[in-house]
C-alpha cells in the first residue's frame, strides 16, 4: 500500500536491531493501516527484511518505509525514512521518484522547520519521553514536544518512550511511533493479557 502526505496512518512500529529480535511476528499483530518503518545497521538484514515485510504489509494492509536505504526504498516501491541529518536528501529522491512518501526524524521545532521546507511529508519527533533506545539521553518531555507538535508545519509523529501509559499526555500529533512498547503490547495480546490501547 503507497501513502499520501494527506492519508496517515495514526499508529508506526519502528524496527530495532535490538529491541525488536522479530519485526516480522510483531508486524504479523499489527493493526491494518499501520506504518512499519524498516531499520537496521546491517545491509544484509534491511533488505532481507524490507522484502519480507513487504509481503506481509499485502497481507495485512500495512504501508512501509525504509529507513536511510533510498536505493532499497525506490528498488521496492516503498517509502523513504530519513535521519535529520540527510533531510536535505529529500529533493534527490524526488527526483528519482515523485511520488515517494518520505519522513525524516528530528529532535527540534527547527528541524522541523527544516523538514518542511525540505519537503517531508511528516517527522518523527523524539525522544519524547526518556527511552531506552537512548539511555541516559535528555528527553523532551511533554510539555514540550507537545508544544512542537501542535507548531510544527507538517505532520508529526511521537516517538521516544511511547507507552500505552502515557499516550494520553501527548497532543498535537498526527500519530505515535514506537518499538518497545509495542513489542510488550503485541505480546500481551497474544497472550491474552488486557491492555489499555
Amino acid at each position: 500500500m503507497r501513502l499520501k502526505k494527506g492519508n496517515l496512518p495514526p499508529l508506526a512500529m519502528v524496527c530495532d536491531d535490538e529491541r525488536m529480535p522479530n519485526p516480522l511476528e510483531s508486524a504479523e499483530n499489527l493493526p491494518p493501516g499501520t506504518l512499519v518503518v524498516i531499520r537496521s545497521r546491517s545491509d544484509a538484514k534491511r533488505v532481507a527484511l524490507a522484502v519480507a515485510m513487504t509481503k506481509i504489509a499485502r497481507a495485512r494492509g500495512l504501508y512501509v518505509s525504509v529507513a536511510g536505504d533510498g536505493v532499497l526504498a525506490t528498488h521496492l516501491g516503498l517509502g523513504l525514512h530519513l535521519p535529520e541529518v540527510r533531510g536535505g536528501e529529500i529533493a534527490h529522491w524526488r527526483a528519482c521518484r515523485p511520488g515517494l512518501f518520505i519522513t525524516v526524524a528530528a529532535h527540534s521545532l527547527r528541524a522541523l522547520g527544516l523538514a518542511s521546507s525540505f519537503g517531508a511529508d511528516a517527522a518523527f519527533l523524539s525522544p519524547v519521553f526518556a527511552t531506552l533506545s537512548h539511555p541516559g539521553i535528555g528527553h523532551l518531555g511533554t510539555g514540550r514536544a507537545n508544544c512542537i507538535a501542535r507548531n510544527a508545519p507538517l505532520p508529526v509523529y511521537a516517538l521516544g518512550g511511547i507507552t500505552a501509559q502515557n499516550t494520553s499526555r501527548i497532543s498535537g500529533f498526527s500519530g505515535i511511533a514506537a518499538i518497545g512498547a509495542l513489542v510488550i503490547e503485541l505480546q500481551n495480546a497474544n497472550a491474552g493479557t488486557p491492555h489499555p490501547c
